[in-house]
Order: C-alpha cells, then structure tokens, then sequence
C-alpha cells in the first residue's frame, strides 16, 4: 500500500513534531546507539544483518534503538502526520545512511523478518524527492567506505 502525505505544504504543526523528533534524537542512549551504527555498522552481507539482529550481538541494542526511532518517525511522514518532503529535508539524512548500508539486502532480509521490516525509511529513501537525492549522492560515498572498511 503506498501511502502519500495530504498536504502540499508543511505547516507550524510539522515544525513541532520535527522539532520533538529532534529533541528525542539527543537523548544520550540514543545519541550512543545512533553513533555506533553510523560509524562501526557496514554491513557486506546478508549474514552480517542477520548477525547483529540476534540477541547476542554486541551492537544488537544499538541497531534496534536507531532503526526503531528512524521507523517510527518516518512513519509520521509516510502516513501524512508530517510533511513527508520536510521531514526528509530535516532529518539530515542519518537514516538514509543506513538504508544504503541496507538497501542491497532488503529483499532478502524481509524474507525472514517480515515485509514491515524498514518500511517506513524505504519509503522515505524512495518516495520522497528529498530521500531520492540524498540517497543517489550518499550511496557512492557509503559503498566507497563499505569497501575501505573492509580491506583494511
């Protein structure tokens, strides 16, 4: 089901959530998990998702933190809470990073952990304008990182 946000334009209302969002994205749990994903998470596999979802994972914590913060505020775009297009713009991308880290192994990944799983970034990453430009100009540089991590 593809859902679109109703209004055409954001309003004071989506600047207040956005805003709370924010404020919720510095708690300091969520500032550490969100910073251990970004930097130490750079998946090459499948096997490598699967292997930070089990339970005794060492930044499994962490992974479950950032993708459920980044899902449930997503979610308020893609099912027109907020303004889609300004809440991509807002977000300053983090979570577009870890849809390229993603993106490769979604199909696969949903096989086993359900079609809901990352629903709402994917959306964004692909149905926002916004989300579609970041992700093309994120994509080489996160690959490109994905590939020097690993070598060495």
């Amino acid at each position: 089901m593809k859902v679109t946000a109703p209004k055409d334009f954001p309003d004071h209302h989506d600047a207040e959530l956005v805003l709370r969002l924010y404020e919720l994205r510095r708690e300091t749990v969520l500032r550490a998990a969100r910073e251990t994903i970004v930097r130490e998470f750079w998946p090459r596999s499948v096997a490598d998702v699967q292997a930070i979802v089990a339970w005794d994972h060492p930044m499994n914590t962490a992974f479950r933190q950032v993708v459920g913060y980044w899902e449930l505020a997503y979610g308020l775009g893609r099912h027109g809470i907020v303004h889609a297009e300004y809440l991509a713009e807002a977000s300053g991308g983090e979570a577009l990073i870890l849809y390229v880290k993603l993106a490769p192994f979604l199909a696969e990944l949903r096989e086993g952990a359900g079609a809901r799983f990352f629903r709402n970034i994917e959306w964004i990453a692909t149905e926002t304008e916004t989300g579609r430009e970041l992700v093309a100009r994120m994509t080489p540089r996160v690959e490109a990182m994905r590939d020097q991590r690993a070598s060495g």
